[in-house]
């Protein structure tokens, strides 16, 4: 199985053949149009197993499944957090796509956004991949928060959910060596902000993980894609 993530940066109607090399199963893609509300022909074509989910019809999260794979919406709660979907794939695992927002929080932004569903979903997240724009690191921790980055981290680990990042390449959090972002498109600005997590129990660790280098991919958006294949 063969999963990509994106923050496309928008316009995806324009972009998604880009991701046709992949050859993916899976795609999570954030800032992208609802097809459903396109006029692009092409895109509507291309999108016909999907869940869509956004208050803008040009800018919200979106996952895309091959045709052969059933795509089923959990529904699971929000409580208006954003952005998640939750869904079953095959009826045999969960995936979580997600784009986590700073949603007007002043202090359950970003990584805090993610914190609240977690502790409302917590019991569901079973046979569970998480994927997503977590625009959050564990650099930018606040040492009197007990919803940063690490401590997210701490209690998916207690679950049995890893990053499958820091697995295949044995870096720690917080020390990634390969960028996903690059603010305002900037060499000189680098972060690595786009993660993939894993059951323990289901998925063995990753066959393959790749992330998009930045002289190919920058044209289109200032984050690169991610593939594994799992």
């Amino acid at each position: 199985m063969r999963i990509v993530n994106w923050n496309c940066n928008g316009a995806f109607r324009k972009k998604f053949s880009l991701l046709q090399q992949f050859d993916a199963d899976i795609i999570v893609i954030q800032e992208c149009e609802n097809p459903e509300r396109s006029n692009d022909k092409l895109y509507k074509e291309w999108a016909t197993n999907f869940i869509w989910i956004g208050e803008n019809k040009n800018k919200g999260l979106g996952i895309f499944c091959k045709d052969s794979l059933k795509l089923s919406n959990n529904n699971w709660e929000t409580n208006e957090l954003k952005y998640f979907i939750s869904a079953t794939i095959n009826e045999d695992f969960n995936i979580i796509g997600l784009w986590n927002h700073h949603a007007n929080s002043p202090t359950f932004g970003y990584i805090g956004q993610f914190w609240k569903y977690l502790q409302i979903n917590k019991s569901l997240m079973q046979k569970t991949l998480i994927v997503g724009d977590f625009n959050s690191n564990k650099i930018w921790d606040k040492w009197d928060r007990w919803w940063n980055h690490t401590d997210v981290v701490r209690e998916l680990e207690e679950l049995g959910i890893r990053s499958l990042y820091h697995e295949y390449f044995n870096e720690e959090q917080g020390e990634e060596k390969t960028p996903t972002f690059y603010l305002q498109k900037n060499s000189l600005k680098p972060y690595h902000i786009d993660y993939v997590f894993a059951d323990k129990k289901l998925f063995e660790s990753a066959k393959k993980f790749e992330i998009g280098e930045k002289n190919k991919w920058s044209e289109w958006s200032d984050h690169m894609p991610i593939l594994i294949e799992l």
